[in-house]
């Protein structure tokens, strides 16, 4: 008869790659440290490859160990969403729901969206994470993440989406530069290097360079900010111009600020807001509900 790895000794595997400590796996685990290192060794076996390098003071996980850890995470992932399926099939709105969010996104709607669901449904609880969209979704892909909010359109490989809302791109500058400008705006007219966006780890720079049809690249600012903050106080300095998301600036982004806000050259500049999650999953009756309420808000 075949062996199996049991979802135990996978749950001890990506416990220690997580912590990097026997302890404090075993602490996890709710387990003794022998029985945690003895369960590890058990699947190695099964395996028949070494996953951990140990000595005194360090330990190494090798190749196939983090392979191993990689699927061992789908593996629990899916499992979780096995055991949930009945739960969420009579009452979807309620328990943990672990949501995922982009950093030009939180600040200007998880606050709404949190009075919302207390609101509404007060037996959900949410447990928010904002942190990157490449991060983001490999924590959703473990397993580590229920839901995200995202901004499309990004490449989610086999998650499913559904887009909630679009938020459109306007163009900030110094009342300064406004009484410079040739109007209407062109990208053409505009000085070489006076066009500042945000680093290209962020997904917005992407979006709006496409959306906003901006295939001048030496309009383009070599200085990368890591949030709009940075960016409107670029521009309020008069050191150029950018692109803000309406959602910033209906919350007040530039409100304290001495900025025009104006059209783009391009027409119909946007970005959409989604909800991601893993096909899998048992909780898509939640996730629509909640997708309901986040289009809700951003009407």
């Amino acid at each position: 008869m075949n062996k199996f790895p049991s979802l135990k000794q996978l749950y001890y595997l990506v416990t220690l790659y997580e912590t990097r400590h026997f302890g404090e796996a075993a602490k996890r685990c709710f387990v003794s440290q022998s029985t945690l290192s003895s369960g590890i060794q058990n699947l190695e076996g099964l395996i028949g490859s070494q996953l951990i390098e140990r000595n005194n003071k360090t330990l190494i996980f090798s190749a196939i160990g983090e392979d191993v850890v990689s699927r061992g995470k789908e593996m629990l992932a899916r499992s979780q969403d096995l055991m949930e399926m009945t739960l969420v099939s009579e009452k979807p709105m309620q328990g943990k729901l672990r949501v995922g969010c982009i950093p030009t996104i939180a600040p200007f709607l998880l606050c709404d969206l949190v009075k919302a669901v207390n609101q509404h449904y007060s037996e959900l609880d949410l447990l928010l994470r904002e942190d990157t969209t490449a991060n983001l979704l490999h924590a959703l892909k473990s397993g580590e993440m229920d839901v995200l909010i995202l901004a499309l359109p990004v490449g989610i490989g086999s998650m499913v989406s559904r887009c909630v809302g679009r938020d459109f791109f306007k163009m900030v500058l110094s009342r300064f530069q406004v009484e410079k400008m040739n109007w209407p705006i062109r990208y053409v007219d505009l000085p070489d290097e006076s066009v500042f966006l945000l680093d290209r780890e962020n997904c917005l720079t992407d979006h709006v360079v496409s959306a906003c049809n901006l295939t001048l690249t030496e309009k383009i600012n070599p200085f990368t900010a890591t949030s709009l903050h940075t960016l409107v106080q670029m521009v309020a300095n008069g050191l150029g111009t950018t692109f803000v998301p309406q959602m910033a600036i209906k919350h007040g982004l530039v409100d304290s600020l001495d900025l025009v806000v104006v059209e783009p050259p391009s027409a119909e500049a946007y970005r959409e807001i989604g909800l991601v999650w893993r096909p899998t999953s048992s909780r898509k009756s939640t996730f629509d509900l909640l997708a309901d309420l986040v289009e809700t808000l951003l009407q």
